[in-house]
């Protein structure tokens, strides 16, 4: 397999599986109030050892093909160097096997019971925090990553493949943080060759702060100005999570801004090639 000339996955199409939950009036109801919501269930018991399994494979004895589109969260890339959150992007490209699960079939549906009919699954990575590690993700927006020129209605999907708790990671979120701008934000430790940003400290109150621990095979849905942070993983297991994400509508902004902190990382990594 030649990872160069693997095609994108074609993420927006339709699943090939009817979906066998859904989300409930209330639930529905939680997140537009808060921004977010915790799920205990969004894929069928027996999927999740299936699906855990192709995404072991991907970060062990895939490591050569997804080398490409595999990154250090919270530091640089250099070759030796071992990953303190190693992450994948598009892992449907390399494992086209986890788009025809029923986890996707039914992600799909939420993702359109929370956005609308409209919504289209854009893409997916995948973060595996390795165990005994005080690496977090700190606290971030994902629209922080994004085009400043342009306006999103998105969501995130986090669904862990272990237990999910306060010891390995578990979500954390600032319940109505969505109705915020985007904050201040930094490279990681404010250095722009890192790709992970995280928010300027004192851009953001952080007082009311809610941990989602979640089974495995539960999920946490977010819009894309949601607060949210993940601690290291002070387990003795890696901390698996696959991330979906969604969009209803992403258009041209009738007010330009500009995200400096991606101008930083920009610049810094086209010096690093000369």
């Amino acid at each position: 397999m030649n990872p160069s000339v693997l095609p994108v996955p074609d993420y927006g199409a339709p699943a090939t599986k009817a979906p066998d939950r859904l989300l409930t009036a209330e639930q529905i109801a939680f997140f537009q109030e808060n921004g977010y919501l915790s799920v205990d269930s969004v894929m069928p018991e027996a999927e999740i050892p299936s699906v855990r399994a192709i995404y072991d494979r991907l970060f062990n004895e895939d490591r050569a093909i997804t080398d490409g589109d595999l990154y250090d969260l919270s530091g640089v890339k250099e070759k030796g160097r071992k990953e303190a959150i190693p992450q994948i992007l598009q892992p449907g490209k390399y494992a086209p096997e986890l788009l025809e699960t029923q986890l996707v079939a039914n992600l799909k549906a939420m993702m359109k019971q929370l956005l609308g009919p409209e919504t289209r699954m854009v893409g997916d990575h995948a973060i595996n925090k390795p165990p005994r590690s005080n690496a977090a993700t700190p606290w971030h927006q994902d629209e922080a990553y994004w085009d400043p020129a342009k306006e999103y209605s998105s969501l995130s999907v986090w669904v862990p493949l272990q237990p999910a708790t306060r010891l390995n990671g578990c979500m954390c979120f600032v319940p109505g943080s969505h109705r915020a701008e985007v904050v201040p934000h930094q490279p990681i430790g404010n250095n722009p060759l890192i790709p992970g940003l995280e928010v300027v400290p004192g851009a953001f109150d952080l007082e009311k702060v809610v941990a989602c621990e979640l089974p495995a095979g539960g999920a946490t849905f977010h819009r894309e100005r949601m607060l949210h942070f993940t601690a290291g993983n002070r387990s003795d297991d890696f901390r698996r999570a696959y991330i979906v994400v969604g969009a209803a509508s992403e258009k041209p902004r009738a007010v330009a801004r500009h995200f400096p902190w991606k101008e930083r990382q920009a610049a810094a990594q086209a010096a690093a090639k000369k």
